[in-house]
């Protein structure tokens, strides 16, 4: 299992590279992550991508990604999720 400084990176809490990946392996699964979680994340709330524009969108991806109490490790529970870090963000 990887060790949390592996999922900080990914999640964009920090940018140093664990020991024992390299800097451009992490950047493909930080990536990743973005890409995925903006794709289900749009797919339920494609209006939001709309209204927003490219650079608050992908601002918007990289905080839910990286503040966000998300653990499940489907995509698919990303909707609940997104809906419950809009709620808390915006209060």
């Amino acid at each position: 299992m990887p060790a949390p400084a592996f999922y900080d990176y990914v999640r964009g809490l920090s940018d140093d590279v664990p020991e024992g990946y390299s800097l451009a392996g992490m950047r493909v699964y930080r990536h990743l992550v973005y890409l995925g979680a903006s794709q289900m994340v749009e797919t339920h709330f494609p209006q939001v991508r709309q209204q927003l524009g490219e650079e608050h969108w992908r601002a918007l991806i990289e905080a839910f990604v990286r503040d966000s109490a998300w653990t499940s490790h489907y995509y698919g529970d990303l909707k609940d999720e997104f809906t419950a870090f809009l709620a808390r963000t915006s209060a």
